[in-house]
C-alpha cells in the first residue's frame, strides 16, 4: 500500500474517503496524539482531509488542519505547534486525477518503514482503538502554517541584492516560496500561482518540457533566476538567467558543494545520481554515499553524522540542519542566496560538466525473478557491486544500474561513463545481463 512516498492512486478507486477515515484511525490508534493535516491544491483533498480527521478524532486524536499548504509547510507545522505527526494529503507531481498521503515525523523526516508497516497492519486488518462517547479529539485550524514557515525560510538564507526571481507555482501550494523571496527582499514575478488541483496551465511535474513558458519569461526579461515546483511544493527545479533549464544532477552539486565544510563533507544521493556530480564536489573533499532511489531514503541516510546535504536529481533537496522534509522553497531560497552571494547561474555552474548518460526499459512480467537472474550473475563477474536498490556497478570512468521499476512490469537500465563509446559500451553490458 505504501510506496516510498506514501499513498496515492486515482480518486475513486485507489484513493477514497473511506481509506481516508480509516488512515486517521489508524494513525490515531498508534499513539499519535496530535495530527496536523494539510492539503495541496487537488478539489478531492478537502474530502480527504475532513474525512481523516474524522477518523483520528474518533479514536481520540486532536486534529489540526491547515487547510491549503505545501507538504514541507505541513513537516514544518508538526514541531511548531507542538504535534505529533503531520499527514500531507497530496499526491504530488501526479496527475490531477490522482490524490495521496504522505506521512510526516515531528523532524520533517518522513515516516520508516516500521512505521509505515505499523500503520498499514491497522488498514488492514482493520484494528482501531475507537474511543467512546467522551473520549473523541478535537479539531481546530491554524491560518499561520505558511506564515511560520516563510519566517523559517528567511531566518535560513540572506540574500544582499536585490534579484528579480519568477516563480512557477504550477497551480499548486507552493506559494510561500514567493511570500519568502519577497520578504528577502527579491523582486517576483509569478506564474500559474492560482491554486487549482485540475493543473491547468501545465503538468505538476517540473521538467524542461513541462516549464517551457518559464524559461522563455527568464530569457526574455531581466530575471536573476526562474523557479518551478510540483504541485506540493517539496520539489523545486530551477532555470538559469539565461534560459536554460538546469538538470537536476547539476542542481544537487551545486547545493551539496556549497553546503559541504569541513566538519560535513558527506552527501546523500540515490545510486542512479551522475558521476558528475562525484567530480563535481571532490576537490571539495565531498563524498557521495548513495542510497535506495526516493527521498525517503536519502532523508534516513541523513540521520547519521557527517552529512551536510541530501538530495535526488527529481528536485528533492534536503539540509538536515533545518528540516529532513524535502523542502522545494527552502531551495528556491537558498538557490537565491548562492546566487545573491556568488554571482549568475550560469557561472556557478560553468565548471560542471554534464556525462553522457543512457537509459533503457525492458518489459517483463517477471521482475523479482529477472531482478535475482541479474543479481546472481552480476556478483560473479565484477567486483564493486551494490544491491541495496537494483544492482548497482561501478567502473574507474562509469558505472550501470539494473533496477525493477516499482509502478510498472518494466526493469530499467542506465549506465553512463565520461566518454560516450563507454556509455554505451557499459549498457551494453548492462542489457546482456537480461538476456
Amino acid at each position: 500500500m505504501f510506496g516510498t512516498s506514501g499513498i496515492r492512486g486515482a480518486v475513486g478507486s485507489t484513493i477514497t474517503a473511506s481509506l481516508a477515515l480509516d488512515l486517521g484511525r489508524a494513525v490515531a490508534s498508534e499513539g499519535y496524539e496530535t495530527v496536523v493535516v494539510g492539503r495541496d491544491s487537488r478539489d478531492s483533498g478537502r474530502v480527504f482531509v475532513d474525512a481523516l480527521s474524522a477518523g483520528a478524532r474518533e479514536c481520540g486524536a486532536d486534529v489540526v488542519t491547515l487547510g491549503l499548504a505545501s507538504t514541507p509547510t505541513v513537516a514544518r507545522a508538526i514541531e511548531a505547534f507542538d504535534a505529533d505527526v503531520g499527514v500531507s494529503v497530496t499526491a504530488s507531481h501526479n496527475p490531477a486525477t490522482d490524490n495521496g498521503f504522505k506521512l510526516w515525523n515531528p523532524s520533517g523526516q518522513a515516516f520508516v518503514a516500521t512505521q509505515r508497516d505499523a500503520i498499514e497492519a491497522r488498514l488492514t486488518d482493520g484494528e482501531f482503538e475507537l474511543a467512546d462517547w467522551a473520549g473523541h479529539g478535537t479539531e481546530t485550524t491554524r491560518d499561520d502554517a505558511v506564515a511560520h514557515h516563510a519566517a523559517a525560510l528567511e531566518s535560513a538564507v540572506d540574500i544582499d541584492t536585490e534579484l528579480d526571481v519568477v516563480v512557477d507555482v504550477g497551480n499548486g501550494a507552493g506559494q510561500v516560496t514567493a511570500t519568502a523571496l519577497t520578504n528577502l527582499g527579491c523582486h517576483v514575478e509569478t506564474l500559474n500561482a492560482q491554486p487549482d488541483g485540475s493543473f491547468p496551465a501545465r503538468p505538476s511535474e517540473p521538467t524542461a518540457e513541462t516549464c517551457a513558458r518559464l524559461t522563455e519569461v527568464v530569457a526574455a526579461t531581466d530575471a536573476d533566476l526562474g523557479i518551478a515546483h510540483d504541485g506540493d511544493a517539496d520539489r523545486m527545479m530551477a532555470v538559469s538567467e539565461d534560459g536554460e533549464f538546469l538538470s537536476g544532477d547539476a542542481l544537487l552539486a551545486l547545493f551539496a558543494r556549497h553546503a559541504i565544510d569541513e566538519d560535513h563533507q558527506k552527501i546523500a544521493a540515490p545510486l542512479n545520481t551522475s558521476l558528475a556530480v562525484d567530480d563535481y564536489i571532490d576537490p571539495v573533499g565531498g563524498v557521495i554515499e548513495r542510497t535506495k532511489v526516493g527521498d525517503v531514503y536519502v532523508a534516513e541516510t541523513l540521520s547519521n553524522p557527517g552529512f551536510a546535504f541530501g538530495g535526488e536529481p527529481s528536485g528533492a533537496w534536503i539540509w538536515p540542519d533545518q528540516t529532513r522534509c524535502p523542502d522545494g522553497p527552502l531551495a528556491a531560497c537558498t538557490l537565491a542566496s548562492l546566487v545573491s552571494e556568488a554571482g549568475p547561474l550560469s557561472s556557478l555552474l560553468a565548471d560542471f560538466e554534464a556525462y553522457p548518460i543512457r537509459r533503457e526499459s525492458v518489459e517483463t512480467d517477471q521482475k523479482e525473478a529477472t531482478m535475482d537472474r541479474v543479481e546472481e550473475r552480476v556478483l560473479a563477474e565484477y567486483d564493486d557491486v551494490e544491491t541495496i536498490d537494483g544492482v548497482r556497478v561501478a567502473f574507474d570512468d562509469g558505472w550501470f544500474l539494473v533496477r525493477a521499476s516499482g509502478t510498472q512490469p518494466l526493469v530499467r537500465v542506465t549506465a553512463e561513463a565520461r566518454d560516450a563509446d563507454r556509455a554505451d559500451e557499459l549498457l551494453e553490458a548492462a542489457q546482456s545481463l537480461l538476456d
